[in-house]
């Protein structure tokens, strides 16, 4: 017993905790360097994250083109849906046709003779007016060379004076207008200052469908200060035909010609 009390008391003892408060993380590192381990940490865990494209790069670009796939294909479905009344409405917007009445004068606007002239020689025989006015236009380049090499060419207005006189106008009721003019801007002028000094209250302007619209909007810029009516005839002798135009390439570039014509004399006329 006395050994066995011995060697108990020979054994160290086991460390005790002190009592109080339990020692945290921290007490040993401190609160700032606790906030900087969870920081590098989170970090770390980002870092291991597949990156996610955000509308850009090479899906942003895809994204891009989708839009503009749907967009064309959206304006192709409407094109081919309603084409043909759009192109439709082109052609309609370009021809001008008042009802007639019997008026002063007939004008036979100069260019495509054959048409306006048998349209003018029409509107005659109906008793629409006692006369046919023709107006010259500008000569084609090389005119003179022909002239003096003793060819003779005939201009517009010859070809019309013919069309009228061959189809019974009679020659007393043709008037013309022998000063070239550039352009329908140049009609509208001489005719104003014809009708003016002629006392006429009406007109019909005879010319072909597609040049109806720049000719009345000419006309009527023209005499906004005078009380004369402009009554459009467009020729029915043109092969023009508004639902259908866009089915032969000289009709075609006739509208475009019209139009961008038309912008000119609308920008001209502020």
């Amino acid at each position: 017993m006395a050994n066995r009390s011995k060697r108990k008391k020979d054994q160290p003892e086991e460390p005790r905790m002190p009592d109080g408060p339990r020692t945290t993380w921290e007490d040993i590192v401190g609160p700032e360097s606790r906030e900087q381990m969870e920081q590098k940490k989170e970090k770390e865990t980002l870092s291991q994250d597949p990156i996610e494209p955000k509308g850009g790069g090479l899906a942003g670009r895809f994204s891009g083109l989708k839009l503009i796939i749907f967009i064309v294909f959206g304006v192709w479905v409407l094109i081919n849906a309603f084409h043909e009344p759009m192109l439709q409405s082109i052609g309609q917007f370009l021809v001008v046709s008042d009802e007639m009445e019997p008026s002063d004068l007939i004008v036979c606007l100069s260019g495509a003779a054959v048409e306006r002239g048998l349209e003018a020689v029409d509107a005659y025989n109906k008793g629409l007016a006692p006369q046919v006015l023709i107006i010259r236009e500008v000569p084609p380049d090389g005119y003179e060379a022909l002239e003096k090499a003793g060819i003779d060419l005939p201009e517009t207005i010859d070809i019309q004076r013919r069309v009228l006189t061959g189809m019974g106008v009679p020659e007393k009721d043709i008037l013309a207008i022998g000063t070239p003019a550039t352009s329908t801007w140049d009609e509208a002028g001489m005719v104003k200052a014809l009708a003016v000094r002629s006392g006429f209250d009406s007109l019909i302007l005879v010319t072909s469908p597609t040049h109806s619209r720049r000719a009345w909007f000419a006309f009527r810029k023209a005499m906004e200060d005078q009380e004369i009516e402009i009554r459009m005839l467009p020729s029915s002798y043109s092969g023009f035909r508004p639902d259908s135009w866009w089915k032969n390439r000289r009709y075609v570039r006739e509208v475009i010609v019209e139009y961008q014509k038309l912008i000119y004399y609308w920008f001209q006329s502020l």
